[in-house]
């Protein structure tokens, strides 16, 4: 039966049809008496031949009349017109959740929420009896506002034979269409006791949900097979693959919720949809409590967290001793340098090593501490200095090598994989000697597996850069790059079983979350906090000592006659790239979350007055005569910007070829460049470019960093072992007297003087005769408020040297060990 525009069915004035399946067509109508629009299915005439069949729905729909709940349709009437019952419900507007899936999986995220409103659909209905029997994506359907309906409560057990076994033929009848309220019984989503020609109860429903769950989250039917013998196998005797083959963002926790709606008896199952709807609520709050209390929504699923510390400062590394009870930490409390620290879970006390300024590196299987003394050099704002080894029980430091700035022991503790600086470029050794990776870049925090095959380390392809891959190098050199693209990725450790890698990054800005990636390269979410996790170890037993840390970027300068320092910081995360020469303007980037996900590019006056938004990217160089800003896209690229700080128009500088890096400069003349890149597959170098032309030359060697111009615009300084300068017309490097190994060069003084910045901690500058190599101190940049600060630097000055600015990072970090991540 077809009904046209206009007509009537009872009171109803059709106005359009919405779709048509198996179990009749649906219209779109008006209830002249109130005035609403409201959806009409017309059940086919059949119906009406078989009384008793008749008088069944009629039952059915009148119970799911009486439900009055947000995630179920809401039926206001039925009815028969010329022998053809009907149903009317409330119309909706949006799509079915079949339709939502033909597009892909679902977010983890965006699952549970669906899935939650499910659940306490289908709990509202089992606590009124009613037990839908049909549950598909077909049956379920998303508002345009993002609420989930659930369709034709009741009319599936029209389709059954209620007392002698399912009718098969029906039964296997599957759709994907889309059109509204099809309920014909679709055999991937039903439970095993339907399938059997059992009686059924709200656990069956249970088990259909599961489907639909796993469906949203992989994009895939958990049990369809090529043929109906071999789906009904697969739903009475199968486990569908697990999820993380297919979505890495579902954790553990989720997974188990699905795999316990799946169990094949109704007694192993979840015994309610309002259990569920529980756990999967627990799921969809954070779960890392960073105050050390729990909460009182947690599942049993969920990681606890134990607090270990309690001062202010920075945990810069942490390890688990042998034992697993016993924790070496080292921190930088209260500004104080940094110092080792021993501590046991059975209280806060921590016992100081006797080792001022060590970083710990590693612990070996007996015990033995690897840290790193000396830590002089700067490389790429990372540290380096001399490989040392010293009992735990204590004992004085025997020196292994210098130049070292990450070590990790072997399972054995018989050899150490370290990452020595060697010509100013990183390298991987294991054991050491062996080297099994030289990248272009730097590499942070090797770890050995747990069989001694292969270490997993962090690659990051520029030097000071905080983005970098997962990757391992087994004992062959043979590479793997695993997990790529994350921004401020820092920390990393194996699983117990050493098929997984965890590691802790973030996509955006500085929200760091703790993740998981397979030796074949699938990812998973293990924990995500508001704020930042380091992760610091993982024991035997699978504890894990995670860093909760609140990080943040600053900006310190002082104008020309200013007396003091002013604060200068403008969100979470702001990064100094240059003082204008008459030291009234800074020039910065915002990299966190206040900057967005491109980073966003910042001038203001040292005066303290508002910052002027100019763009996105990532902030160079100032002009001389601060009229343009040198910039680049946040992430790697081939292109530089000429950003106008007043009126003009931004000009592109493209340099096919090449990729850029966080190193520019102007000449002095204003009409010239210096800046940092590198070709595919070598190692960065310097290049100089005139800025009406396109065309660019090389100036350094390969892996040699240019940072400041000479006034008269001759010389470059570079940084090599120790300062050297090139001449801009090319020729070889000149070691420059009086600068020493770890120097950072800054700017030239007008008077031919350089001014360089010695060390990260405190950081020095001093000023160098260029004739002579009379070393002269000028400045100790402090931050007033010392407690957590790790770095600092850049130092912009102005060529008078009579103002200032700088650069600090400062982590606040609390230490926990934490077990039930999985």
């Amino acid at each position: 039966m077809t009904l046209a525009a206009g007509s009537r069915l009872g009171p109803y004035e059709i106005l359009s049809p919405i779709g048509a399946g198996g179990m009749g067509e649906v219209y779109r109508a008006k209830d002249p008496r109130l005035g609403r629009e409201v959806a009409i299915k017309v059940l086919p005439a059949t119906f009406s031949q078989d009384a008793d069949r008749l008088r069944r729905f009629e039952q059915e729909a009148r119970a799911a009349g009486v439900l009055n709940h947000p995630n179920i349709t809401a039926v206001y009437d039925i009815g028969t017109h010329e022998g053809a019952p009907y149903v009317v419900s409330e119309l909706l507007e949006g799509e079915t959740l079949r339709s939502r899936l033909a597009t892909d999986a679902l977010s983890a995220r965006k699952a549970t929420e669906y899935a939650i409103q499910i659940a306490q659909g289908l709990a509202a209905a089992h606590d009124k009896g009613i037990v839908h029997r049909d549950l598909k994506p077909e049956n379920l359907f998303i508002t345009k506002d993002g609420r989930v309906k659930i369709l034709d409560f009741g009319l599936a057990k029209l389709l059954r034979v209620e007392d002698g076994g399912a009718a098969l033929p029906e039964l296997a009848t599957e759709t994907a269409a889309t059109e509204v309220g099809a309920v014909l019984g679709t055999l991937g989503y039903m439970s095993p006791e339907q399938l059997r020609g059992h009686a059924v109860d709200a656990r069956s429903d249970v088990f259909s949900f599961g489907v639909v769950l796993y469906e949203m989250l992989s994009g895939r039917r958990a049990f369809q097979r090529g043929s109906e013998a071999d789906t009904i196998s697969a739903i009475l005797r199968e486990d569908p693959p697990n999820l993380t083959a297919t979505n890495q963002s579902v954790s553990t926790s989720l997974e188990r919720i699905v795999r316990h709606c799946l169990e094949k008896a109704p007694e192993q199952r979840f015994q309610s949809a309002r259990d569920i709807a529980f756990d999967l609520e627990g799921l969809s709050e954070p779960s890392g409590k960073v105050d050390g209390r729990a909460s009182h929504s947690r599942t049993p699923d969920h990681p606890i967290y134990r607090r270990l510390t309690f001062r202010r400062g920075n945990i810069v590394t942490a390890r688990f001793s042998p034992d697993t009870h016993t924790i070496v930490y080292c921190a930088h409390w209260e500004g104080v340098p940094l110092e080792t620290f021993a501590m046991r879970f059975e209280g806060p006390e921590s016992r100081s090593l006797g080792l001022p300024e060590a970083r710990l590196l590693a612990i070996s299987a007996s015990g033995e501490l690897a840290v790193v003394l000396d830590q002089k050099r700067v490389v790429g704002g990372l540290t380096a200095g001399v490989l040392a080894r010293v009992p735990l029980a204590g004992g004085a430091p025997r020196e292994l090598l210098e130049d070292v700035g990450w070590a990790d022991w072997s399972p054995d503790g018989s050899n150490l994989a370290v990452v020595r600086v060697v010509g100013g470029k990183d390298r991987l050794d294991f054991p050491i000697g062996t080297t099994l990776y030289e990248p272009k870049g730097q590499i942070g925090f090797p770890r050995v597996s747990p069989d001694g095959n292969r270490v997993a380390f962090i690659d990051y392809p520029g030097a000071g850069d905080a983005d970098g891959s997962v990757m391992i190098v087994d004992r062959k050199g043979r590479l793997s790059r695993l997990s790529e693209n994350w921004q401020d990725a820092a920390g990393i450790a194996w699983s117990p079983t050493g098929d997984e890698i965890w590691f802790t990054s973030s996509r955006v800005g500085s929200a760091r979350a703790l993740r998981a990636v397979t030796l074949e390269g699938r990812e998973r979410l293990l924990e995500e906090v508001p704020g930042a996790l380091y992760l610091q170890d993982i024991s035997r037993d699978g504890s894990v000592l995670l860093s909760y840390q609140v990080i943040r970027a600053g900006i310190l300068s002082r104008a020309p006659d200013q007396p003091s320092e002013c604060e200068l910081s403008w969100f979470d995360y702001s990064v100094l790239a240059d003082l204008s020469a008459n030291g009234n303007s800074i020039l910065f980037s915002e990299q966190g979350a206040g900057g967005g996900d491109l980073h966003s590019i910042y001038l203001r006056k040292t005066d303290g007055s508002p910052a002027i938004r100019l763009g996105e990217g990532d902030a160079l160089a100032l002009s001389p005569d601060g009229k343009w800003a040198l910039t680049t896209p946040a992430s790697l690229g081939s292109k530089l910007l000429l950003v106008p700080t007043g009126a003009g128009q931004t000009r592109e500088l493209l340099h096919e070829g090449l990729t850029h890096h966080k190193v520019a400069a102007f000449f002095p003349d204003g009409r010239r460049i210096l800046f940092a890149a590198s070709q595919e597959g070598r190692h960065p170098r310097s290049y100089i470019q005139d800025l009406d032309r396109p065309d660019f030359r090389a100036v350094t060697p390969e892996g040699t960093l240019a940072y400041a111009v000479s006034p008269d615009g001759r010389y470059l300084v570079a940084k090599e072992q120790s300062l050297t300068l090139y001449p801009v017309e090319g020729g070889s490097g000149i070691p420059i007297p009086g600068a020493l190994a770890g120097d950072i060069p800054i700017r030239w003084h007008e008077n031919g003087s350089l001014f360089v910045r010695s060390g990260f901690l405190p950081a020095r500058v001093f000023r160098i005769d260029m004739a002579t190599g009379l070393r002269e101190f000028f400045l100790e940049p402090t931050p007033p408020d010392p407690a957590g600060v790790s770095f600092l630097g850049p130092v912009a000055l102005t060529p008078d040297g009579r103002a200032y600015a700088y650069g600090h990072w400062r982590v606040l970090s609390d230490l926990y060990v934490v077990e039930g991540l999985e």
